[in-house]
C-alpha cells in the first residue's frame, strides 16, 4: 500500500479575475474549490491512475472536516488525526494577469496528536511506500521527517520525501528511497539563485552522496531529471502545451513516478513527466485521460 502524509492540508480557493491590485475591489469571473496539500495531491493523482493509497495527516475545524469529506466523496481512503483546536488552512490563489497566492498558516499540532500520527505508522508493512510531502505547521520541529524515517528504518518500506530546505537535508542521512526537489529548491540548497540542467545533475549527485538513493528533479519547461541508485542518469523533456496551473505539477510528477516504478526507471520518469504536464495544462490536478494522452504522444 502507498501512504501519503500531509501535515498541513488545505482548502484551495482559486479565483479568476480580470484585474487585481493592491487597492480597490476585484470581482471574480470564475471560482473553484479544491482540497489539497502536497501529499493529498499525490494521493489524488494516484487515484486517477487507478493506484490505491491512504491519505494521512492532520485535520482541524470546519475546513478540516470539509477536506476529509471531499476526499472521501472523491473515492480516496483517508486516515486523518483530528486536532482539538484551530482549523485547517485556506489558500487563496488569484489568477489575473499574474498569478498570486496567499497561503494560510495552518493549525498548531501538539505533542499528543503528533505522537498519535507516529504510532499510526507502526501499522505499515514491508513492501509499503510512504510519501512525506510539503511544509510543516507551527510547533512541529524541522526534524519530524527524519524521526519518521528513523521509526520506519527497520522495515522494508520505500520512503519518498518532497520537501525543501532543512526539512529535506535532515532526512538524507536516513537514506530515503526517493527525494524530489524542483530545480529552484535544489539551487537554494547550494546557495544558488538558479541552475542549469547540467548543474542540476551535479547537485543531485551531491544529494546522493549525502544519502538519498534516488533523486528526481522537476524542472518545469526544462523537463525532469532522475539520478537512480544504480548510477544511471535519466532525462525527460517537458511536454508541449499551454501552462494554466503551476500548483500541483510537481506532486503529480511524483505520483506518476511512483505509479510507474514497477516498470522501471524510464517508464516511471515518462509517466511522472506526463502527469506533471497534464496538471500544468489543466485548471486542477491531472485527469487520467490527459495523462494517457500525453503518454501516447511519446509512445
Amino acid at each position: 500500500m502507498i501512504y501519503t502524509v500531509t501535515f498541513n492540508p488545505a482548502v484551495d480557493y482559486v479565483v479568476h479575475t480580470d484585474g487585481f491590485g493592491a487597492d480597490g475591489i476585484a470581482r471574480a469571473s470564475k471560482e473553484s474549490i479544491f482540497f489539497g496539500g502536497k501529499g493529498i495531491n499525490v494521493s489524488r493523482v494516484l487515484h486517477e491512475l487507478g493506484v490505491p493509497s491512504v491519505a494521512m495527516g492532520f485535520a482541524a475545524g470546519f475546513t478540516g472536516a470539509a477536506i476529509e469529506q471531499g476526499l472521501r466523496e472523491a473515492g480516496l481512503d483517508t486516515r486523518f488525526i483530528h486536532l482539538d483546536s484551530g482549523f485547517s488552512r485556506i489558500n487563496v490563489k488569484i489568477k489575473a494577469e499574474k498569478e498570486t497566492e496567499l497561503n494560510g498558516r495552518g493549525p498548531e499540532i501538539d505533542k499528543r496528536h503528533l505522537d498519535m500520527l507516529l504510532e499510526s505508522l507502526d501499522t505499515l508493512e514491508d513492501g509499503d511506500t510512504i510519501v512525506l510531502a510539503g511544509s510543516i505547521p507551527a510547533g512541529v520541529d524541522a526534524d519530524i521527517y527524519e524521526r519518521i524515517l528513523m521509526r520506519l528504518a527497520k522495515r522494508d518500506i520505500r520512503t519518498a520525501v518532497d520537501a525543501s530546505g532543512q526539512l529535506l537535508l535532515n532526512v538524507l542521512p536516513c537514506r530515503p528511497w526517493l527525494i524530489k526537489p524542483n530545480d529552484a529548491e535544489l539551487a537554494a540548497l547550494f546557495g544558488r539563485e538558479s541552475i542549469t540542467t547540467e548543474e542540476a545533475a551535479e547537485y543531485a549527485a551531491k544529494l546522493q552522496e549525502k544519502g538519498a538513493r534516488n533523486v528526481l528533479v522537476s524542472m518545469a519547461e526544462k523537463g525532469a531529471l532522475l539520478l537512480d541508485e544504480q548510477g544511471g542518469v535519466h532525462r525527460a523533456a517537458a511536454h508541449k502545451g499551454t501552462p494554466v496551473n503551476s500548483a500541483g505539477a510537481g506532486d503529480s510528477m511524483l505520483a506518476g513516478f511512483i505509479a510507474g516504478i514497477s516498470r522501471g526507471y524510464d517508464h516511471a520518469l515518462r509517466l511522472g513527466t506526463a502527469a506533471g504536464g497534464a496538471t500544468a495544462f489543466s485548471e486542477g490536478l491531472a485527469s487520467r485521460e490527459d495523462i494517457e494522452r500525453l503518454m501516447g504522444i511519446r509512445s
